[in-house]
């Protein structure tokens, strides 16, 4: 019977009233939210273009001279270890420490003077990185200049994507917000593009073209957020204008009838107010069930191996004994790969539901990893190369994979936490989602070569395994949450076969007591 009970929880959810407020898709909202998620667009040009240009030589030459002998001069050295550098690994993973830091403190910004604030510190903090690293000298200066990098991406990421969910209407909730994961993707392609060109540079100093590069998609986000829209939610929280949110309200919603939509964001407002320390309030007991997503989300986003897939294909490649252009060129495949799955889970997300892409993701992501690992153990040994063969059908294996990754933990990793959170903690929710992802990003990172080196192919099974259980959890643990309004979304968890236990309890409790 309890399983019965459970089957019948777990597929509830988008029963709690769906989009019962007016309103379409304005051309406004649309514009609004291109503009914002170009903050998408300068993390995934960062995430693209330091993966590449740690494969160029007259870099790793310059910065890194240990891993350039070690890659050009030493035979004995396996395959797998090559690009083993500790620096080499502080120059990548600096940003997502900085990104960490600087998304906590985004928080209050977001929370005190709205979203639009966070996303222009956002994209002023990445133009000047991308400056600095530009026309870094020495390794001192590169450094830096991720921090600063890292920063931006700390505010942008913080700030985007629950701009994004507060700008949507409920029923295209999900596909505006994959906007975000659309934009990172496309940022990743023409890093990888811009790297294919800079490194045919004769001089040797096309890497300065791609670091700089940085500096357009932050001009357009910096230039943009000075002229972004708040979103009603903040400017109602902020400074009660009743009168200002509607009427931007009926500006983003293109028609006059918004007071159902306003009453809700006034309610959730009221409420937000009475918290003084939303960070003290998301650990009691009626915020369990978002907590617990805030952070299994996107630790399990991170331990999918995406990043690593995406920050170090140039260099996985050349692990195998591929070439500097081909391994530039296997990048772009993998980025066109991941913009092509991402529109598509922008077009079924909101009629399939979150659960489904989830499950389906994470099956496909299952079966690729483990091949890609079986080909390598099979094929690559500590010296030598791989077949041309070979190396084709792990490209075919990492696209799969990478697909898999695009149409679900990519857009929903993202969307998922940013509109679970009711406005009293939604700030402070979105921060801990966006410090958990860095901190885990930074792990991954920073380990990931050692790992690549001790465990060799082993690695691509170790990260199969996360998949496997992250598929689990998303079966037994997270209701369905499309077409439910934001200011709505609480009832989901009361429903859920397993939440319901830990926050119907307390949903009684208080509802004798009032709020406190």
């Amino acid at each position: 019977m309890e399983e019965a009970g459970m089957a019948e929880g777990i597929g509830k959810g988008s029963e709690v009233a769906a989009g019962e407020y007016n309103g379409r898709v304005t051309s406004f909202v649309v514009l609004s939210c291109m503009m914002a998620a170009m903050g998408g667009a300068i993390f995934g040009y960062d995430i693209g273009i330091s993966g590449g240009v740690t494969s160029m030589e007259p870099f790793l030459k310059k910065f890194f001279p240990d891993v350039y002998f070690r890659m050009e001069e030493d035979t004995k050295i396996s395959n797998y270890c090559k690009f083993n550098s500790e620096l080499l690994t502080s120059f990548t993973s600096s940003l997502y420490v900085a990104g960490l830091i600087a998304s906590l403190f985004a928080s209050s910004v977001t929370k005190a003077f709205g979203r639009k604030p966070s996303i222009l510190i956002g994209g002023a903090a990445f133009l000047s990185g991308a400056a600095l690293n530009g026309a870094a000298s020495n390794v001192y200066m590169l450094i830096f200049g991720r921090v600063l990098l890292g920063v931006g991406v700390g505010f942008a990421n913080q700030s985007v994507p629950l701009y994004l969910s507060e700008m949507a209407p409920p029923r295209y909730r999900g596909a505006i917000n994959a906007g975000f994961q659309l934009s990172i993707s496309i940022g990743i392609l023409s890093a990888n593009f811009i790297n294919y060109g800079t490194q045919k540079i004769k001089g040797g100093w096309g890497w300065r073209i791609s670091l700089a590069m940085a500096a357009v998609p932050a001009s357009i986000l910096t230039a943009g957020a000075l002229f972004l829209p708040e979103t009603p939610s903040s400017l109602i929280q902020r400074n009660n204008n009743h009168l200002k949110a509607k009427s931007m309200l009926q500006r983003i919603r293109g028609t006059q009838d918004v007071q159902l939509e306003l009453d809700d964001l006034i309610k959730a407002s009221e409420i937000s107010r009475s918290v003084k320390h939303p960070f003290r309030k998301i650990i009691q007991k009626k915020y369990r069930p978002q907590l617990v997503m805030a952070i299994a989300i996107p630790f399990f986003q991170q331990v999918t191996g995406i990043n690593v897939i995406a920050f170090y294909a140039p260099v996985v490649f050349r692990t195998m004994g591929i070439g500097e252009s081909a391994s530039l060129m296997s990048a772009v495949v993998t980025g066109v790969v991941g913009i092509a799955a991402t529109i598509v889970s922008m077009s079924i997300v909101d009629k399939l539901g979150r659960r489904v892409l989830l499950m389906v993701g994470g099956i496909q992501m299952l079966v690729s990893q483990v091949m890609v690992g079986g080909i390598l153990s099979g094929q690559l040994g500590d010296i030598g190369g791989v077949s041309k063969n070979c190396a084709i059908s792990v490209l075919i294996s990492i696209c799969v994979y990478v697909a898999g990754f695009a149409w679900s933990w990519g857009p929903l990793g993202w969307l998922i936490p940013s509109e679970i959170f009711p406005l009293e903690i939604r700030s402070a929710g979105q921060s801990i989602n966006v410090a958990v992802n860095f901190f885990f990003t930074f792990v991954v990172a920073q380990t990931f070569l050692a790992m690549l080196c001790h465990l060799k192919s082993g690695i691509y099974f170790f990260l199969g395994g996360w998949v496997a259980v992250m598929t689990m959890f998303v079966y037994l643990f997270l209701p369905e949450t499309k077409n439910v309004p934001i200011e709505k979304m609480d009832g989901v968890w009361r429903e859920h076969w397993f939440w319901k236990r830990i926050v119907g309890e307390e949903h009684g409790v208080n509802k004798m007591e009032g709020e406190d």
